[in-house]
């Protein structure tokens, strides 16, 4: 398993990382989610990732259990939560979601709590906040980290100029500013690492623990004949994932891009994957898998790395036909 840098931190993750969003509680049970994470660390993974939201707080709860039976050392793996959106879903009350400073302490504790350790390795904030001071967050953050609750905190699905100004005040105050960002990032998705990141990548540094590299699924191929009624566009309250994949120009290209796959004797999974990893701006690239066969043919997207040559990567960008222009100057 490979190894990179958390932007410009001294933290090393593996390159492939296994996460939770969609599968815990409401895919698999305990005793899946322990084979597959001892799969994921036995093959070098030594991030697992996590968020408050994940199943209203059931997700957390699950691999703190795992956790505890595996009873790994814990300098050995590093786990992550997200705070934003809260566990109680239509339940939450005000100061129950968002990222005031009373709600990021408290959802630090509960996600120890649920996941049963001593700190975080990695703390997200899940969604920009337009009504919280950027100020009152960095503070926040630094005020955990000083305590040992988080060792580095970081962002998802924030733009580029929301992290330079958590920046600017985090260099304004001497305060430690976020060190990573986790967005979507996969053939289809490519705005925010491509083009929008790039200023950040080159003035402060950032690490990226990229979600959905498949699409939800969709670039296994999985999906080109319709849906399975086990598969994730099938699960009740997940029908926006669906409805934002199932286009057909969209299922044209993935079928172009099987034959591809099949070309090359690769899976589409896999390949899919190594071309996120392939981005030397992704730290880390979040797995998602629901049964033992999906990880071990998600692992081997490190093998596949190879296949992707500058012939086969032209090949790729004329199937995809959305590669963001980047104009600095």
């Amino acid at each position: 398993m490979e190894y990179r840098y958390l932007g410009k931190s001294g933290l090393q993750l593996s390159i492939l990382s296994f996460g939770s969003w969609v599968t815990f509680h409401k895919q698999i049970e305990d005793s899946t989610a322990d084979e597959l994470m001892g799969i994921a660390y036995d093959a070098g993974i030594n991030f697992f990732d996590n968020a408050e939201v994940y199943a209203l707080g059931q997700s957390e709860l699950m691999m703190g259990r795992v956790l505890k039976k595996k009873n790994w050392d814990r300098t050995s793996y590093t786990v992550s939560s997200k705070v934003y959106f809260g566990w109680r879903g239509k339940e939450n009350r005000p100061n129950q979601t968002g990222l005031s400073r009373k709600h990021v302490m408290e959802a630090c504790q509960e996600a120890l709590k649920r996941l049963q350790v001593d700190y975080l390795d990695l703390f997200f904030c899940h969604r920009p906040d337009p009504n919280v001071p950027i100020e009152e967050v960095v503070w926040t953050m630094n005020t955990l980290i000083q305590q040992g609750k988080i060792l580095y905190w970081g962002t998802s699905m924030w733009s580029a100029g929301e992290i330079m100004e958590a920046h600017r005040v985090a260099q304004q105050y001497r305060l430690i500013g976020p060190t990573m960002e986790q967005p979507q990032y996969n053939m289809f998705d490519r705005f925010k690492m491509e083009q929008d990141y790039i200023p950040v990548f080159k003035n402060v540094g950032l690490g990226t623990t990229i979600w959905s590299p498949l699409a939800a699924g969709f670039l296994t191929g999985k999906y080109n004949e319709g849906f399975p009624t086990d598969s994730r566009f099938a699960i009740k309250g997940f029908e926006w994932l669906r409805d934002r994949w199932m286009h057909e120009d969209r299922i044209n290209k993935v079928k172009q891009l099987t034959v591809l796959a099949n070309e090359l004797q690769v899976s589409l999974a896999s390949l899919a994957i190594a071309w996120c990893i392939k981005n030397p701006n992704v730290t880390t690239a979040i797995l998602g898998a629901t049964k033992k066969e999906q990880l071990h043919d998600n692992l081997k997207a490190i093998s596949s790395l190879e296949k992707l040559t500058p012939e086969v990567t032209e090949r790729i960008e004329g199937i995809l036909q959305n590669k963001p222009q980047v104009d600095f100057l």
